[in-house]
């Protein structure tokens, strides 16, 4: 069965679970992110920004103890 280019193309844009918006203040809690790398991530996106972007730009800095 073929499928048509319409179909692949409202496929494409569908949101999926990657574009879901979130608040970065949450994102850098629920994460457990350096205060540092929050504001980095506010610059970069501001207050809101998809969950792919954040998962894809987001550093965690390894703790030594």
């Amino acid at each position: 069965m073929i499928r048509s280019q319409q179909t692949v193309v409202d496929d494409a844009e569908r949101p999926g679970a990657g574009e879901q918006m979130w608040s970065v203040f949450e994102f850098a809690r629920r994460y457990r992110l350096a205060k540092r790398e929050e504001n980095r991530l506010l610059m970069l996106y501001g207050p809101t920004a998809s969950l792919r972007d954040l998962l894809a730009n987001a550093r965690r800095h390894a703790l030594i103890s």
